[in-house]
């Protein structure tokens, strides 16, 4: 067996007991949510099966109420993800390519905003939600308090930076000859944008838009901080009711993750083409 062989074979063994590593903890929660909480606790969860069924799955959606919260979580995700998407990439084509002053400063200061601890202002945006009114068919509350477009607004103004910056540096990769053409064409700022630069960014707002969905979908401490009715929380927040008071079914909890963790894996599977492409920006560039 040659030298590079050898290599080859052991960077690959690395990297399968990496993603065995990784999803062990996703498999143990899948094969305990197959079996009876009694079976697991008088012989553990790594003894062999003794009972399979998906009755957990079906008593985790139902006791939960997950149905609503399913909604609730997509309300905020979808167009979180939509609006963060929009805005970055205007951000960032306007900072690599419109000839604006400021555009250092301007890229330096949403990306400063990631260095923030979202923790700091956890008060002020408190305080801050509780008087921005909104009509009533925005909000039953009548302020942006208890209400979904509070969580929006948080989720998309922390992820906004992170974003640009991405998506800026994606921009200045892409070559000039094709703007400096559409320019001569006669195309205006936003065919510019519009029809000429975002098809070219489809890997990276696909990585992207992967990355956020995740991110949007499975937070909670802003919807628990910024929403007092509790049939206004996300799915994750359903975890909760399958937690009794003196005694907790781990398995039954179990099959509640596995379900609230679908809509997440469903998306990277839509997306994983456009992902893996993002991910693998400028790996054959000198």
């Amino acid at each position: 067996m040659t030298r590079p062989r050898a290599a080859r074979l052991g960077l690959h063994a690395f990297l399968a007991a990496v993603s065995l590593g990784f999803l062990a903890p996703l498999l143990l929660a899948v094969y305990a949510s197959l079996r009876p909480y009694e079976e697991t606790a008088e012989h553990g969860y790594f003894s062999l099966p003794r009972t399979i069924s998906f009755d957990y799955y079906r008593q985790a959606f139902s006791d939960s109420g997950m149905g609503k919260y399913f909604v609730n979580s997509m309300l905020v995700a979808v167009p979180g993800v939509l609006i963060v998407l929009f805005l970055a990439s205007f951000v960032a084509f306007s900072i690599t390519r419109l000839r604006i002053r400021g555009q250092l400063f301007l890229l330096i200061l949403f990306t400063a905003g990631n260095l923030l601890p979202q923790q700091v202002i956890v008060t002020p945006l408190y305080v801050l939600f509780n008087r921005i009114t909104l009509p009533y068919w925005l909000s039953e509350s009548m302020t942006m308090y208890d209400s979904l477009w509070a969580v929006i607004a948080v989720q998309v103004g922390f992820q906004l930076g992170f974003c640009v910056f991405v998506l800026s540096n994606f921009m200045r990769a892409l070559p000039k000859e094709i703007q400096e053409a559409a320019i001569v064409d006669g195309a205006d700022v936003w065919t510019r944008y519009w029809r000429i630069t975002l098809p070219l960014c489809r890997p990276a707002l696909g990585a992207l838009g992967t990355l956020q969905f995740t991110w949007m979908y499975n937070d909670f401490l802003w919807a628990l901080v910024f929403i007092s009715d509790g049939d206004k929380l996300p799915v994750t927040s359903a975890l909760n009711n399958l937690r009794g008071q003196f005694f907790t079914d781990y398995n039954l909890l179990a099959a509640g993750s596995v379900i609230v963790a679908l809509p997440t894996i469903l998306v990277f599977l839509l997306l994983q083409r456009h992902f893996i492409a993002g991910l693998t920006l400028g790996a054959s560039k000198n």
